[in-house]
């Protein structure tokens, strides 16, 4: 890669990092009332019928064709004029559909302006079920209220589902205690491509959120099930970041079994969160993986509360 390729891919990263930053504080969905300059949403096309939007949070999967119109996510609500804006420079056809990939309010806080527009919201029962009792973001120690009804999922499922739409099937895969305990890849057989939502940062450390159920160990486990299910040619829309290989998905799941490891090994020496934590245990990892909204330090409070919570 060129010198000013590495420049733009390292700019795209902190981009990406500080829109989850503002996702994860938001909490509920709603940017702050002060911001703003929102982004221009970004339209990345993959295939004849599948496109990536980049905006303000969750990367959002747009499934267009003869069909209709259905999406994977729909970040923030003051977001949708823009959304809605790059869905119909793709196609005229009702946005029938909206699959969230998990609660958290940058990949759900369209749901509500978007089932006015007449989408049925489909996500995993644990999806509503949080987002109907609100929830407390313990990492940014952010309250995230109870959805209003109409912002809710109107089917949900239990392990797995399918959409049949648009020339293709799109396979809905439950994993649990990943990202959350109601994370949902996308897998497009016939393209080639996934959308794994929060499974997957591209570039830098990632949220886990152990406080809804979340645990590395989920999200390595997780990854395997979405690479067994794929091949060198797959192309996958992360949570956050770029547009990604298998091998940047590689290379991050080998970098979560290398700071599961250290936890688990401090924790099988009897050391201490804090004499863990004071080890500086990701060092190695700040070069590469540093570089986005969260330090080390915040993303090693996270893996050890996931590996406390579900257990050695």
């Amino acid at each position: 890669m060129s010198a000013a390729g590495k420049l733009f891919e390292i700019s795209r990263r902190k981009l990406a990092a500080l829109l989850f930053g503002f996702a994860a504080l938001a909490g509920a969905g709603a940017l702050p009332a002060h911001a703003q300059d929102l982004p221009e949403v970004e339209t990345v096309k993959l295939t004849d019928t599948l496109y990536m939007l980049i905006g303000q949070g969750g990367n959002i999967g747009v499934s267009a064709g003869p069909d209709g119109v259905y999406l994977i996510d729909d970040q923030f609500a003051p977001m949708t004029p823009a959304i809605l804006e790059a869905v119909r420079a793709i196609s005229s056809g009702p946005i029938r559909l909206v699959v969230n990939t998990h609660w958290h309010g940058d990949h759900t806080g369209g749901n509500e302006n978007l089932g006015k527009e007449g989408a049925l919201i489909f996500a995993h029962e644990n999806v509503r079920s949080r987002m109907e009792k609100g929830q407390e973001i313990t990492a940014f120690e952010r309250p995230a209220p109870p959805a209003p009804k109409a912002a809710l999922p109107h089917l949900t499922y239990n392990d797995r589902s399918a959409i049949h739409l648009n020339g293709e099937e799109a396979q809905l895969i439950h994993v649990h205690g990943a990202h959350t305990d109601g994370d949902t890849f996308i897998h497009w057989p016939r393209s080639n491509v996934v959308h794994t939502g929060d499974l997957f940062f591209n570039g830098f450390y990632p949220v886990i959120d152990a406080w809804s159920g979340g645990g590395i160990d989920g999200v390595i486990a997780a990854l395997g099930d979405v690479l067994a299910k794929t091949n060198e040619e797959t192309r996958f829309m992360p949570g956050h970041g770029a547009l990604a290989t298998r091998t940047d998905l590689i290379a991050f799941r080998e970098m979560l079994k290398t700071a599961s490891a250290s936890a688990h090994g401090a924790r099988g020496k009897g050391l201490s969160y804090a004499d863990w934590v004071a080890s500086k245990p990701f060092a190695a990892l700040d070069a590469e993986w540093g570089d986005g909204f969260l330090k080390a330090e915040q993303f090693a409070r996270m893996v050890w509360a996931g590996i406390e919570k579900q257990g050695e």
